[in-house]
């Protein structure tokens, strides 16, 4: 938690920063963000599947979005909402309602739903664990008994107000996890890429937890699991993001902790045939962006990489 805490707060802005970066090193940076926003745009272009783009440089603000504004279905993602919740709540002064990551829970066979690989495992009855261990099964391995249960627990009006706070409308959790008949009525979870990184943003910035709570976020959501934002990406980069996927639907986001140079990164693709192509497309998409954002990070302002 150590680690991911200073490369929270103190990730220094890259060399050369909008603010006082000078105005040739500036158009170095400039080819380097067009370049990177020109093959996003090509694997965007090619692709199968709809899909949307937003990339933010959390040092300097820039953006880059592509078809960012439409709605997705948003799959297992909308679980970085729900997790910010169960923080905030935890965070609550004391005495405060709310949950709280230390609550016990003792699994009850009627909340288990498919794809709930631990909590199926479990005995009724008699196993307990914690709303802490609930989350780490939310996004470790995607359990959705677990994030039901969490749901439970912190309210589903609760995460949507959270949301709302933070000026995001299209971002809604309306439903359970693996609730069909919801679904087939319209109450789909959703959420735009570019709401995605506003709310990714907001948590590194620290406008919705306090400095520590926001670094055990950020490690929690760090947690080893399979997804696609990584998969092209050094294995030693540290990236706090969460996939989803449903039929025609692969999405991730999440924040790359660049040194230096840390970006919030989100993809949603929907109307997908081919679905591993979808994965591989998230991929590239975040190699492309890591690219501009590891180059910058570590550089001079002249472009000497300087160990």
């Amino acid at each position: 938690m150590k680690t991911l805490l200073a490369a929270i707060l103190l990730a220094a802005p890259g060399i050369g920063s909008a603010q006082d970066t000078p105005a040739s090193t500036r158009a170095k940076q400039d080819a380097l963000w067009s370049r990177m926003e020109d093959s996003v745009r090509h694997i965007v272009q090619e692709a199968d599947a709809v899909v949307g783009v937003a990339i933010l440089d959390l040092t300097d603000q820039r953006s880059f979005f592509l078809h960012a504004d439409e709605i997705y279905p948003t799959a297992s993602t909308i679980k970085i909402a729900v997790l910010a919740e169960l923080y905030r709540q935890h965070e609550g002064s004391p005495g405060a309602p709310g949950a709280k990551l230390s609550d016990l829970y003792t699994v009850d066979a009627k909340d288990i739903v498919g794809g709930s690989d631990i909590m199926a495992g479990l005995t009724p009855g008699v196993s307990r664990v914690t709303n802490r261990d609930l989350a780490t099964m939310m996004v470790a391995v995607s359990d959705n008994s677990a994030t039901n249960v969490l749901i439970d627990r912190v309210g589903l009006e609760r995460v949507n107000a959270g949301l709302a706070r933070l000026g995001l409308k299209d971002t809604r959790l309306r439903r359970h996890m693996m609730d069909v008949r919801a679904a087939r009525e319209g109450r789909e979870n959703t959420a735009t890429p570019h709401e995605l990184v506003t709310l990714l943003s907001a948590l590194y910035h620290g406008q919705v937890l306090g400095k520590v709570m926001t670094a055990d976020y950020f490690k929690m959501l760090s947690t080893n699991k399979n997804s696609y934002i990584p998969r092209l990406l050094p294995p030693d980069l540290t990236i706090a993001n969460k996939p989803g996927d449903l039929d025609a639907v692969r999405n991730d986001a999440g924040i790359v902790f660049v040194p230096g140079r840390p970006f919030a990164i989100a993809v949603m693709t929907t109307f997908g045939r081919d679905e591993r192509a979808s994965e591989q497309n998230i991929a590239r998409i975040a190699r492309a962006a890591w690219s501009y954002f590891d180059r910058v990070g570590k550089s001079s302002p002249l472009g000497r990489i300087v160990r």
